[in-house]
C-alpha cells in the first residue's frame, strides 16, 4: 500500500511538473543575474538597475570586478570606466562618484526620470610611477541608471475664485486662459510654467491642476500642486503634490504666476506695465539702453517697436532688455519666455537672432512670455506718388540710427511705410510720431529720414524735405 501511495504522488509530481504552471515554490522567481563579460583573465559584471533618487552617498555601485591579473604581481591596477568617449574613475569595488554619473545621464539624456542603459566597458591601467599601461579592456557591458526628478506633469492649469463668473465655477472647470504657458521643450529640460491673470476682489484662493487630470475627466484626482498651508499669501513658496493646500491673493490686480517644478517653487509678481522696455546688448557693448520698445496693450503687457542689432565686437547678437534704462534690477531675460517665433532665438539666458544683422520689428508679450522678432529686409515707400503700386526702398544708415531716401517725389495725397513689401508691419500718422497702420501721410517732398528705434526720441518720427 506504500509503494501504491509512493507511486500515485510521484506520477502527481511529475504531471504537475510538465506544465507551465507550476512554480517551485522552494527556489522562488527572481531577476536573473546580470552575466559578467570578459576583463583580460578577469570579469566584469553589471549591477541591477541604479535608481539615483535613492542614492545618498558620494559614490554608487555600477559594477562588480573581477580584476585581470597582470605578469608583476607588485602592480596593483586602477580602474577606468568609459561612456561614449568619456571616461571617469571607478575603485576597484566597481563604485564610481555619484556626481559623475548623474551629470553624464543628464548630459545626454535629460532629467527626465526614465531608465537609461548605458553602453560601458573598463579599462585597467598599472604604473610603476612614472609610466602608466593600459593592461586590459573589458568586453561591453551596460549601467543602467534612473535620473532624480519630480514628477512633471506635461502641463497644468490655474482654478480658484479669481475664475468665478455667472454661471461659471472657476474651481471645477477650466478654459483656455487658466492654462498655464510653457515653452516647445521637453518639460524636464524646461521646468518653468507661466500664467497671467487678474483678481477683482481681495482674498482670492487658488490651486493648480496637472493637465492629466483634466484629459481623466477627473479634476481633483491624485496629483493637484498648491502650497503647504492653507491659505498661504506668500508671493514665493515651497509647492506639493501630496495634500496640497490653496494659496491666496491678499489683494486685487493683474498678477503673473510662475512655478519651477524642477525644485517645486513659486513666484507671484504683480503686474505693472512700463511705458517702455530697453533694448541692451551687442550692439553698443552691452553699455547703452537707448533704443527701446512702447507699451501698446497694457492688459497683457506687449510692447512693439524696431531695434537695430549689430555685432562689431564678434560676441554674437544677443540681448536683453531693461524695464528702467541703465539698470539691471528686475532686468527680462529670455529665461522667462516660452515662445519665441520668427528671427527670435533664447541663446541661454539671453535674446538672440537667427538672421543676421540689420534692423528688427519686434513684438514681446511679457504677460504670455513670447517674442517675434522680424527682420526688415526692406523698409519701403508706397503711396500716392508710385500709385501705390510698389515700393521706393529706404537704405540704413548705422551711423544716424535712420532709414533714408533721395529723389523720391512722395506728394500730399498719402503714402506710408512698410516692410519687406507688405502690409503687415506699416507706419503711418504724424510725422513726428509714427504708429503701426497708422493713417496716410499728407506731406510732400524728396528726401525722407525714419528714425523706427526711438533711441532719440520716444516716438517713432521721420522727416521730410
Amino acid at each position: 500500500m506504500i509503494k501504491k501511495i509512493l507511486l500515485g504522488m510521484t506520477l502527481l509530481m511529475a504531471m504537475v511538473s510538465c506544465t507551465e504552471d507550476y512554480t517551485d515554490w522552494g527556489n522562488p522567481q527572481s531577476n536573473p543575474q546580470e552575466e559578467a563579460v570578459s576583463f583580460g583573465d578577469g570579469s566584469v559584471t553589471p549591477v541591477d538597475v541604479i535608481n539615483l533618487a535613492n542614492v545618498k552617498t558620494e559614490k554608487v555601485k555600477v559594477a562588480s570586478i573581477v580584476a585581470p591579473t597582470s605578469s608583476d604581481a607588485a602592480y596593483t591596477p586602477n580602474y577606468k570606466i568609459n561612456f561614449d568617449g568619456q571616461s571617469f574613475d571607478i575603485d576597484a569595488d566597481g563604485n564610481m562618484a555619484t556626481a559623475e554619473l548623474t551629470s553624464y545621464i543628464v548630459d545626454k539624456y535629460g532629467k527626465r526620470p526614465t531608465k537609461r542603459d548605458i553602453d560601458a566597458t573598463l579599462d585597467a591601467w598599472v604604473s610603476n610611477g612614472s609610466t602608466a599601461v593600459k593592461m586590459a579592456t573589458s568586453a561591453t557591458f551596460q549601467v543602467k541608471a534612473i535620473p532624480e526628478a519630480p514628477v512633471i506633469e506635461n502641463g497644468y492649469y490655474l482654478v480658484g475664485d479669481m475664475f468665478n463668473a455667472e454661471g461659471v465655477d472657476g474651481w471645477n472647470t477650466v478654459s483656455d486662459k487658466q492654462a498655464f504657458k510653457h515653452s516647445d521643450k521637453d518639460v524636464y529640460d524646461d521646468p518653468v510654467f507661466t500664467i497671467t491673470f487678474e483678481t477683482t476682489k481681495a482674498d482670492q484662493y487658488w490651486k493648480i491642476i496637472p493637465k492629466k487630470n483634466i484629459e481623466s475627466g477627473n479634476i481633483w484626482a491624485a496629483g493637484v500642486v498648491g502650497p503647504k498651508v492653507d491659505g498661504d499669501a506668500s508671493m514665493t513658496g515651497a509647492l506639493t503634490n501630496g495634500d496640497a493646500k490653496a494659496g491666496k491673493i491678499a489683494k486685487a490686480g493683474k498678477y503673473k504666476l510662475t512655478i519651477n517644478m524642477m525644485d517645486y517653487s513659486y513666484t507671484i509678481e504683480e503686474v505693472n506695465y512700463d511705458p517702455f522696455i530697453y533694448f541692451i546688448g551687442s550692439t553698443d557693448g552691452w553699455s547703452s539702453s537707448d533704443q527701446k520698445l512702447a507699451l501698446v496693450d497694457e492688459a497683457k503687457g506687449v510692447y512693439t517697436g524696431y531695434v537695430y542689432v549689430a555685432d562689431p565686437n564678434g560676441a554674437g547678437l544677443q540681448f536683453k532688455f531693461q524695464r528702467v534704462a541703465g539698470s539691471w534690477d528686475n532686468e527680462i531675460n529670455a529665461g522667462a519666455f516660452t515662445t519665441f517665433s520668427d528671427a527670435a532665438t533664447n541663446e541661454g539666458g539671453n535674446f538672440g537672432v537667427n538672421a543676421g544683422e540689420g534692423v528688427y520689428y519686434f513684438d514681446v508679450n511679457l504677460g504670455e512670455g513670447t517674442i517675434k522678432a522680424t527682420k526688415v529686409e526692406t523698409m519701403g515707400i508706397i503711396g500716392g506718388f508710385n500709385n501705390w503700386g510698389g515700393d521706393a526702398v529706404m537704405t540704413w544708415n548705422a551711423k544716424e540710427y535712420c532709414f533714408e531716401a533721395t529723389n523720391v517725389g512722395v506728394t500730399a495725397d498719402g503714402w506710408k511705410f512698410r516692410i519687406n513689401g507688405g502690409w503687415d508691419i506699416n507706419l503711418g500718422g504724424s510725422l513726428n510720431n509714427l504708429t503701426a497702420g497708422g493713417d496716410n501721410i499728407a506731406v510732400a517732398g524728396n528726401t525722407i529720414k525714419l528714425y523706427p528705434t526711438r533711441k532719440k526720441s520716444d516716438n517713432i518720427y521721420c522727416t521730410v524735405k
